[in-house]
């Protein structure tokens, strides 16, 4: 297995196990999940700076066992940037996680360099302390809403299109515009930016409220849509489906990042849409060949997420 010195930026990483087989249906490799993060990241960087950044890694290929990755791992390099925050339900304050702060294609290259395939953030920001990674940062309210919408086989995409068209009605009744993301997964999510400050949209709220405009849609969604719509987390009521999980608004939860990979057998990745694409059908999930080719063609199709 060969080693590699490059820099990127200012900074000097050495990446390990180049031609380590990370997905061997396709027989993508490492060097080609580092390439992938490096030509992306332009794209994925403004939707995942500033959130703590969960990762989940398979240090031997998608095949193998992986694991979630809150806390930094021994060995960070010291400029990787970090926030000190709580443990979420911890009713010790003592309790806390030094979490990565993923700002800059440096860090990118570094966690993807652990066979981190995939990045997951909260739909908030946090600030470090000024005082370093001994001191506690701050998170603040959530900037944006997402609901998943997750597809209970027979059900698929086509059924999440049919839901999201619904999600988008509720949510532009709030004044809300949403943005659809295929998961890489399964289903979809959708995005709404909140407190943008120019007249569209709410001001910032707290995490409940947020979480309560979730649960109403899912719940109003499957009121008017019972035979294909579930907001209860009961397994049993999810065949042929759509189950909106609107607890991905917790703000002890995260969702996989737009442009993040998926661990799973093809290299597939969280892709933004556009709705006209949704209104052709015929949805399926993109690999992150496609995925690079829409962002060389089209840029950020998410771009109005961004403040």
């Amino acid at each position: 297995m060969t080693d590699q010195s490059v820099r990127v930026g200012e900074r000097v990483l050495t990446l390990r196990n180049l031609e380590k087989v990370l997905y061997p249906t396709t027989g993508t490799t490492k060097a080609e999940v580092l390439s992938y993060y490096t030509h992306v990241a332009s794209a994925m960087l403004p939707h995942i700076t500033g959130r703590p950044a969960t990762r989940k890694r398979w240090p031997d290929g998608v095949d193998g066992p992986s694991f979630f990755e809150k806390n930094l791992p021994n060995g960070t390099p010291d400029w990787v940037r970090r926030v000190r925050l709580p443990v979420p339900g911890s009713m010790r304050d003592r309790e806390t996680i030094i979490y990565p702060l993923i700002d800059d294609l440096a860090a990118l290259v570094w966690v993807a360099n652990l066979a981190a395939l995939e990045v997951h953030v909260p739909q908030w920001l946090a600030e470090p302390s000024p005082e370093g990674e001994s001191a506690k940062g701050t998170a603040h309210a959530p900037d944006r809403l997402v609901i998943d919408l997750d597809p209970g086989a027979p059900a698929g995409l086509a059924e999440c299109t049919e839901v999201a068209f619904a999600v988008r009605q509720l949510l532009a009744d709030d004044g809300l515009e949403c943005f659809p993301v295929t998961s890489g997964g399964k289903g979809m999510q959708l995005y709404a930016r909140l407190g943008t400050g120019d007249g569209i949209g709410r001001a910032p709220e707290d995490a409940e409220s947020v979480v309560a405009q979730a649960k109403s849609i899912a719940e109003t969604l499957e009121r008017r849509m019972g035979s294909l719509v579930v907001s209860r987390m009961t397994k049993s009521l999810r065949p042929g489906k759509v189950f909106i999980d609107w607890s991905q608004n917790n703000p002890a939860k995260t969702t996989i990042a737009p442009y993040s990979l998926r661990g799973r057998g093809l290299p597939t990745v969280a892709a933004p849409r556009t709705w006209q694409e949704l209104e052709e059908g015929g949805l399926t999930q993109l690999d992150h060949a496609e995925v690079l080719a829409r962002v060389s063609a089209e840029g950020d199709l998410l771009a109005g997420l961004l403040p």
